[in-house]
């Protein structure tokens, strides 16, 4: 064995000690970035596992996305309704810093490269689990930054649901961040501490290292600076105002208009197929409970007593738009007319819609009782517009954009 790996590294290529020769890399530039995407890395999963809450996955199975998920498919609480501005927050920080943290991963791996083709690929069982957790580390970590910067731009080139893709690969990832990070994170504070200690070698540094060009201290900042710039063109998504900045992060319909409706639109009514006679004159909203089965007409509905909420859009794909006013009649209201008097269920909302994995959704009794959640007739003042879910669309405060359901159809109040 030991004449084999002799005659490998021999070869000319990346097996060779000698091949890899820039002066950057070294356990210290390694240890730094790796703490930084310690931190970065935590936060964006920490973001991603409240964003799989928010869908109350275990809520029917229309909310169910991932149905043979078994074990992995848990959650510790059910999604609330306060702070309104919650799911605003924790998928804006989820996109915008995993998006930000790019630089920061590509620095990362080609910092630590060489290892992946040092031979032997496997010296002992404790070796054996480190490859198995890089294996996992940097195939979940591709994966899911690949996939979901493609779903940031809508581009959906990969086979099969991104939800379930998703949701899977992250398990993958984290797998391979918790044993990584309890394999080297002590190596790492000990190197940041005091350095490689006296006559151990950095297994990191090249051997013959070529002239230097480039200090690490310029690597860090080449580095930072292009988080900062992926920062600054990413962030504005997240706001009304500083939207036009979101330069590499273009989503939805660029223009929606002015005046009351004139707020950001992930899918218009042609796009889903939504016909004009789908919301015409002729729409009702079937409303349906243990009391019977009701049909309103959209001026029955306006008759009803109507409640106004502030409340903001936030979208799985990290945009979301400030406080709109809506207004319309509450959920609970439409639950006590379905013979839910004092404690209202949950709801199965359906749209008229034909396409889409989202036409139908379910949400829970405590997001029927808010007394915000509404069935939203107008919005700022102004009926809805077709593309805002035009007549009659549900609003919940702290849900998924896609929760709240465009164009309903129809409620179902009670067990789900």
């Amino acid at each position: 064995m030991g004449d084999l790996v002799r005659r490998f590294k021999a070869l000319p290529g990346p097996t060779r000690p000698d091949f890899w020769r820039s002066p950057l890399r070294g356990a210290r530039f390694t240890a730094v970035l790796g703490v930084v995407l310690l931190v970065g890395l935590t936060l964006v999963a920490v973001t991603g596992l409240l964003s799989y809450a928010s869908y109350n996955p275990d809520l029917a199975a229309v909310n169910d996305k991932t149905p043979d998920k078994g074990l992995l498919g848990f959650y510790l609480f059910s999604w609330p309704t306060d702070p309104h501005w919650l799911y605003r927050l924790t998928q804006g920080v989820h996109v915008t810093l995993g998006t930000a943290l790019v630089p920061l991963l590509l620095a990362k791996l080609w910092s630590v490269i060489p290892r992946l083709f040092a031979l032997p690929p496997v010296r002992s069982p404790g070796h054996a689990l480190e490859r198995l957790s890089i294996v996992l580390l940097v195939g979940g970590a591709l994966f899911q930054f690949v996939t979901g910067l493609l779903n940031i731009q809508l581009e959906y080139v990969f086979p099969g649901s991104f939800y379930r893709l998703h949701f899977y690969g992250a398990w993958v990832f984290l797998a391979g961040f918790l044993s990584h990070t309890a394999l080297k994170l002590p190596k790492a504070v000990r190197v940041l501490r005091a350095g490689i200690p006296a006559g151990e070698t950095d297994t990191l540094a090249a051997p013959a290292p070529a002239p230097t060009t480039l200090s690490r201290r310029g690597a860090f900042a080449m580095v930072g600076a292009g988080s900062l710039v992926l920062l600054a063109t990413t962030a504005g998504r997240s706001s009304d105002a500083l939207r036009p900045t979101a330069l590499l992060t273009p989503h939805g319909v660029e223009d929606p208009g002015s005046g009351p409706n004139g707020f950001q639109i992930n899918k218009t009514a042609a796009s889903v197929h939504i016909r004009p006679a789908d919301i015409g004159p002729a729409w009702r909203l079937t409303v349906r409970g243990p009391a019977g089965t009701f049909r309103f007409t959209r001026a029955q509905l306006l008759a009803m007593d109507q409640t106004s909420a502030a409340l903001p859009i936030a979208c799985v794909e990290g945009w979301s738009t400030s406080d709109q006013w809506w207004r319309g009649v509450p959920l609970r209201d439409l639950a006590a007319i379905a013979g839910f008097l004092d404690d209202p269920p949950g709801v199965l909302v359906e749209s008229v819609q034909s396409t889409g994995s989202f036409r139908r959704a379910a949400l829970r009794d405590n997001q029927v009782r808010d007394g915000r959640s509404l069935l939203a007739l107008e919005v700022n003042g102004e009926t809805l517009s077709a593309d805002h879910g035009h007549p009659a669309r549900i609003i919940v405060p702290a849900a998924p954009g896609v929760m709240n359901t465009k164009w309903v159809g129809s409620l179902t109040f009670g067990d789900l």
